[in-house]
């Protein structure tokens, strides 16, 4: 699968503080993110094999992670988790429910609403049981980690959300339930691993995406 936003540079600020890193292209474009805040924190870590570009990207922005936080425990989400941990070494913070196979354990483990300041966690299983979302409301920003992803992935306009493939979901239908989560919070950015994020509007298009017409007669059982 090509990801469709083949224009993106290998840094971008998106907004102060907030780095997109983009560390491949083909066959997928995957990223992590950086925030120079308070506590300057890395956001996931990319697939293994870029590893060293992701370091590249580290030190194209200067700023030296003093946290790594896992969204959940896919490769392409933590494969770079020794090489951080090696050059930065970082505290890091894990969900619960991951079993990682990394030479470093992690240093702390959170769970659902838990405060990672200034993110609140958001345990949204689906995609997989350890996926969680991390939530600044004061920075009016959410990490969507892999609950919902970029409609262009999937080949549609970008700047709205879609959930993730099927076929990479343990529960589709959990995870579209477990998505209502976002609506408990209020955020303008919502920040994506693949395809494009939504920089502007993007809990209104949350609402959007999952308050479909006859919602209420879904059964849940």
């Amino acid at each position: 699968m090509t990801d469709r936003s083949d224009t993106c540079r290998p840094v971008t600020e998106i907004s102060e503080g907030v780095y997109d890193l983009t560390l491949t292209r083909e066959p997928a474009r995957y990223r992590a993110y950086l925030f120079d805040w308070d506590v300057p924190t890395l956001v996931d870590c990319g697939p293994a094999e870029a590893s060293d570009t992701l370091l590249d990207r580290i030190a194209t922005c200067d700023v030296a992670p003093e946290r790594l936080i896992l969204t959940h425990a896919d490769h392409d989400h933590v494969g770079g988790f020794d090489a951080v941990v090696d050059r930065y070494d970082p505290t890091t913070w894990v969900p619960e429910q991951s079993c990682l196979e990394t030479e470093h354990d992690p240093d702390r483990r959170y769970g659902h609403e838990d405060q990672l300041e200034p993110f609140t966690a958001v345990h949204v299983p689906g995609h997989t049981d350890d996926n969680y979302a991390l939530v600044a409301p004061e920075h009016n920003l959410a990490i969507m980690g892999d609950a919902l992803i970029g409609a262009d992935w999937r080949g549609l306009p970008a700047g709205y959300f879609v959930l993730v493939e099927g076929v990479y979901s343990d529960d589709l239908r959990a995870a579209e339930r477990n998505a209502e989560r976002f609506q408990d919070y209020a955020f303008d950015v919502g920040l994506v691993f693949h395809g494009s994020s939504v920089l502007e509007d993007a809990r209104d298009k949350v609402d959007s995406y999952l308050d479909f017409p006859n919602k209420g007669d879904w059964v849940t059982d």
